[in-house]
């Protein structure tokens, strides 16, 4: 831990100004020590809601830093869309202390989450934490219909700007930028809108920067493969299970959360047995799993994963079956169900089509009223920073088809496979030391 008297020198240095621009730009004002954070300087950037100016108003966003001196910024990214990211200094400090004579760590709640997070009640409620679980029609609706037209404004284009903002207010010519899942997405977007001002890229966990809602479908198939290499035969009683007890969509949102947290799929929930046991005729060890992981999901409040921003954002930035963002409600089932019905067997893995059209991400955004789509890179453009990509081959929430679809489309791109893990590897020793290495040469 840091000492209080660091934080006062950051204080004097820090709290200067008001608001996001003016003759010296964009600032960081109102520096104090982060909560529960001793050492560390948290303050705010106010940014416009509207970048636009069509729409007044501005928002604030909370920002970390460690002890200034190094020159060099890493931007820690969250991941979500939805989770805060001032939390995490602390921890990024102390697993990177080889780091820290060279840089200065650097987090930030993106907009509309943590302190400043889109709430919506029986969202958040229904899905929790999960990308997965899927929500009610009228739950989706109600979230909309709350955060009304502004929930526009909190796509990943905007939170892109925010973070030249930032660049801006830090004084920095140029940033490396580590994102860990939805903060991947965030960080290669920024290094296409600022290619000049981004020296390196960690992409931890990948969400590749060609996203659409048809992705979620490329996890279909990998079950299969990891649950062979995790337990053999239980990859096979999964199809049995799912053909006798049609729960598809909730034993996917279960073994892409066991992924998460657990990808031994054994220490918290013996998820082989389980299956075992359900394919034999007894599903109560699988039902018992089922709603645990259930009730888990659920106590996740906003303030830690908001499903407000999670819609606002993904919703309105990636493509879906029945086109961009601005398609209307009326015409989206349709589409959906043309979609699912043109899938070839292949690609379901051991899912039934139900899975494709009803797990909670499609869900989400099937019900989100629509709104003007978000900007998007164009198709096949690449990101000319060198960057480090770090997978967990046991990793079903952004599986390893996504990062190698994106390595397709770095310049100077170096895949490292964390083996027997899942997602976020940066926890692990093996991806603290790639990234290290990676940092550090040159």
């Amino acid at each position: 831990m840091r000492s209080i008297a660091v934080c006062t020198c950051l204080v004097t240095l820090l709290a200067v100004g008001v608001g996001t621009s003016g003759a010296s730009g964009p600032q960081l004002v109102g520096a104090h020590e982060c909560p529960g954070q001793p050492g560390f300087t948290c303050s705010t950037l106010r940014v416009p809601l509207d970048y636009s100016s069509r729409v007044a108003g501005t928002l604030d966003l909370a920002v970390a830093t460690s002890p200034s001196g190094p020159k060099d910024v890493l931007l820690v990214l969250s991941g979500g869309p939805g989770q805060p990211g001032i939390s995490l200094i602390s921890r990024v400090a102390e697993r990177y202390r080889a780091l820290s004579k060279r840089y200065r760590f650097v987090t930030i709640d993106q907009r509309g989450t943590g302190g400043a997070a889109l709430e919506c009640s029986a969202l958040q409620r229904q899905m929790g934490f999960s990308d997965l679980q899927p929500p009610t029609a009228g739950a989706v609706r109600a979230c909309a219909a709350k955060l009304g037209p502004k929930r526009a404004f909190y796509g990943t284009d905007d939170t892109v700007r925010d973070l030249e903002l930032l660049r801006r207010a830090l004084g920095v010519d140029r940033m490396v930028v580590d994102g860990t899942s939805y903060g991947t997405y965030v960080a290669e977007r920024y290094a296409l809108a600022y290619p000049s001002h981004v020296s390196r890229v960690v992409l931890d966990s990948v969400v590749p920067h060609e996203a659409s809602g048809q992705l979620e479908t490329q996890a279909f198939p990998r079950v299969t493969q990891v649950l062979r290499n995790v337990c053999g035969r239980c990859a096979d009683d999964l199809a049995v299970v799912i053909a006798r007890y049609h729960n598809g969509t909730k034993l996917l949102d279960a073994i892409v959360v066991l992924s998460v947290i657990d990808p031994t799929f054994r220490s918290q929930v013996d998820l082989p047995r389980a299956l075992r046991d359900a394919r034999l005729g007894n599903p109560t060890p699988m039902n018992a799993m089922l709603a645990g992981i259930r009730r888990a999901e659920a106590s996740e409040p906003a303030s830690d994963l908001s499903q407000g921003l999670h819609a606002s954002a993904l919703c309105g930035d990636w493509l879906w079956p029945w086109g961009d963002s601005s398609a209307p409600a009326a015409g989206r089932a349709a589409a959906l169900e043309r979609y699912v019905a043109s899938l070839p067997k292949a690609a379901l893995g051991p899912f039934e089509r139900s899975t494709a059209s009803g797990n909670g991400i499609m869900q989400q955004c099937l019900y989100w009223p629509a709104i003007p789509p978000a900007p998007q890179p164009r198709n096949g453009t690449k990101i000319t920073a060198p960057a480090l990509v770090l997978a967990g081959d046991r990793d079903l929430s952004t599986p390893l088809p996504w990062p190698r679809a994106e390595m397709k489309l770095l310049t100077h791109g170096k895949l490292v496979i964390i083996h027997g893990w899942g997602h976020s590897t940066q926890r692990t020793p093996a991806a603290q030391t790639a990234v290290q290495r990676f940092l550090l040469a040159g």
